[in-house]
């Protein structure tokens, strides 16, 4: 049977093994070495380790093309930022995450690129802001606003434009959107989340499509992994093929304890706005009280984890503008909740004791 032919729940169990033999190991192994004899297809583990190419293989197949793991989600941001040329243009959501916002503005306040940031839901901004972009950089769902866009639509604006397309699948997951066939070029994943989902690990990876321009891709961003040093450790990525064997199970009951508890929020009186795309395990929600009002919820949860990570098996939550750097289009009494595999009347009872303080709270600024 083909993996093709099998569903991606499947796919995550048994993708990525080595070739049954008899008293062979289920598991691909942990390889620790930094050098290889001479005259094989690596010489040095800058280039390669037989426990990458396992996670290689699971992530590339379940997105539908050819993948490659790096040392962190910033990582892979990189190698994709590493194809725009310089003085080059990158177009990306006035509410992305905060790492690439920072990045960006870093960037081009060197020189080094330049950054329209614009809202990506009106496609004719995003049509005009492409002109002469070398970039197109989409997160569906964003992060934290949790805005859902036209992922194909977005593409062909930006391929007529000349430019490449760069999509953020992290929240989602390749078992919920597969963005490569919509027609971008470079999936992007901070594997550190859903794809390991224990909150153990630092990891990112970028899938290109399996064409000559993908390859091509492929290519410019190993070498670009190789020499930046943007190197995963073996052990993380053991780790993180271990993880995702449990993602649709782990995905399954977050979504389903999401839908619940997104559900019981909009009818709570200290919660303002609830943001919920109706898929995946990430619910933001707008609270009374402010800033200060947001801070008093996150503080007295014993649950949920105050934390600014998500995708773990632990529900966390967190007020997202105490992060330095976070974009001004995320309000400040803005609390973006990750839901895990907890019983969800456990979490709920923690959840809504924790948003009774709010009201506790002077109005502040919303």
């Amino acid at each position: 049977m083909s993996q093709t032919d099998l569903s991606p729940a499947t796919r995550v169990v048994t993708l990525g093994r080595l070739p049954a033999e008899p008293g062979g190991s289920v598991n691909a192994p942990l390889v620790l070495s930094s050098t290889y004899h001479a005259d094989g297809p690596v010489n040095y583990a800058r280039g390669g380790n037989p426990t990458w190419t396992s996670f290689e293989d699971v992530v590339g197949s379940l997105e539908g093309g050819h993948g490659l793991v790096l040392s962190s989600g910033m990582a892979a941001v990189d190698a994709v930022l590493a194809l725009v040329p310089v003085g080059g243009t990158v177009v990306a959501p006035a509410g992305a995450y905060n790492g690439v916002v920072v990045t960006l503005a870093e960037r081009a306040e060197a020189g080094t690129l330049s950054v329209r940031f614009v809202d990506q839901q009106d496609a004719g901004a995003v049509e005009e802001a492409l002109e002469g972009a070398a970039l197109l950089w989409i997160e569906s769902p964003t992060n934290p606003l949790l805005d859902v866009v036209d992922v194909g639509a977005l593409t062909a604006l930006a391929h007529r434009a000349g430019a490449l397309v760069a999509c953020d699948n992290t929240f989602a997951t390749p078992l919920l959107q597969r963005p490569l066939e919509d027609g971008v070029d470079v999936v992007v994943h901070s594997v550190t989340k859903y794809l390991s989902g224990h909150s153990d690990l630092l990891l990112g990876a970028v899938v290109t499509r399996d064409d000559e321009p993908g390859r091509a891709l492929h290519a410019r961003m190993a070498r670009h992994r190789q020499m930046h040093g943007a190197i995963a450790g073996p052990l993380e990525v053991w780790l993180a093929v271990r993880g995702v064997r449990t993602l649709s199970v782990r995905l399954e009951r977050a979504w389903a304890n999401s839908v619940i508890l997104a559900a019981r929020l909009e009818t709570h009186p200290s919660v303002t706005r609830v943001r919920y795309p109706g898929f995946g395990a990430i619910v933001s929600i707008e609270v009374a009280g402010g800033a200060e009002g947001a801070e008093r919820v996150a503080t007295a949860t014993r649950l949920w984890v105050h934390a600014t990570s998500l995708g773990g098996v632990e529900s966390m939550l967190e007020r997202r503008r105490r992060q330095s750097g976070e974009p001004e289009t995320t309000p400040t009494n803005l609390i973006r909740l990750s839901v895990g595999i907890e019983d969800v009347e456990d979490l709920w009872a923690d959840l809504a004791q924790a948003l009774d303080t709010a009201a506790d709270a002077s109005p502040g600024d919303a």
